[in-house]
């Protein structure tokens, strides 16, 4: 066996290759054109490991290393140069360094889904590209209207469906030329994007198969067909994950903290994170906050308010994405419905034996 380590870049790979006793066997820069990376590894030992970093344009790489009958190792960058600790980095010392991981039998690796599983991926992560297109266009055609004092309050509770759509069209004719038009462009554009969701939601619906998974998550408060076909997508294997804590941490739901001193201070959520995943369990804990007083007997309605009444409606929806993120676990991990927590259902009886 040997060790093959790729430093790999938008147009080229810097690749080592080492024998276990860390003898360098070849070094060298490979051009990126199809089929250049398995011609290289065509000459190595078949099976050996080959270490990538979590790069964005790794899936064709992936490839080009399993059809060269070689073991792909995608790895956490940031952990890597952390156990590394070196205050140099060119691709040299990139790529060596990761042999040294492979060698040592400590090199931080992460899941790599297979590749029927990444291509269904890319629908739901364009849909939730062109979601927060169509609140950016809504925001601006919203923002040149309130330029000119006029708001639709008023007339609708939402500027965007059917009557508020009409308001916003007769409105129009108060804007000036120029402002006027540039609203017809917005609406035109956000006519055409809400066009684009509705065909990729017609496509996931008949790709998106109704799994187990995606129903046992439809039974979380907050997650229906969407976002339950987001979530299985993105968590893949469940048994990846050694708990529930360690999936609401790669989930983006846990918060950083820094303690020292006898201090301790929480702040955001780590930059590397399942972002697709972070949005959707915060989208869920989102549409709770909006339904909280519908849902007051359910244990997320009750953290919600109880948080937001402290801590104010963004730690509030935060720890109910937690929640949510830590429930897709066990029911997951159990293969059974979402239940209340215990002490939630005993103070909903208190209280109800109370009134």
């Amino acid at each position: 066996m040997q060790y093959i380590a790729f430093d790999s870049h938008k147009r080229y790979t810097y690749a080592v290759v080492e024998d276990p006793g860390g003898n360098r066997i070849m070094e060298q820069r490979i051009e990126h054109r199809k089929g250049e990376l398995a011609t290289f590894l065509a000459h190595y030992e078949p099976h050996s490991p080959v270490a990538l970093e979590t790069i964005g344009s790794w899936y064709w790489i992936v490839d080009e290393i399993e059809a060269a009958d070689m073991e792909p190792k995608l790895v956490n960058a940031r952990r890597a140069k952390m156990m590394l600790c070196s205050s140099k980095k060119t691709d040299r010392l990139d790529a060596r360094g990761m042999n040294t991981l492979q060698r040592a039998g400590t090199l931080p690796t992460v899941w790599i889904p297979p590749g029927e599983l990444r291509d269904i991926r890319e629908l739901f992560r364009t849909r939730m590209v062109f979601k927060q297109q169509v609140t950016r266009l809504k925001n601006r055609i919203l923002s040149c209207f309130s330029k000119y004092g006029i708001s639709f309050d008023e007339t609708t509770s939402d500027a965007f469906n059917v009557k508020g759509r009409a308001a916003v069209q007769s409105a129009c004719s108060m804007l000036p030329v120029h402002t006027k038009e540039s609203v017809m462009q917005l609406l035109a554009q956000l006519d055409g994007t809400n066009r684009a969701i509705a065909e990729l939601e017609a496509r996931m619906r008949e790709v998106g198969s109704q799994t187990p998974e995606v129903q046992l998550l439809q039974t979380i408060p907050g997650i229906g067909p969407i976002l339950s076909h987001v979530i299985a997508y993105e968590i893949g294997d469940i048994r990846r994950f050694a708990s529930a804590r360690h999936l609401a941490s790669y989930a983006g739901t846990t918060p950083s903290v820094h303690a020292s001193g006898g201090k301790v201070r929480y702040g955001h959520a780590p930059a590397d994170v399942n972002h697709y995943l972070q949005w959707a369990f915060v989208e869920a804990a989102n549409c709770i906050a909006l339904r909280h007083t519908f849902l007051k007997a359910r244990h997320v309605a009750q953290l919600y308010a109880r948080l937001r009444a402290t801590k104010g409606h963004g730690v509030a929806v935060g720890a109910v994405a937690r929640h949510l993120a830590e429930a897709a676990y066990w029911v997951l991990t159990t293969k059974s419905p979402y239940k209340e927590p215990q002490h939630a259902r005993v103070n909903t009886v208190v209280s109800s034996k109370k009134g």
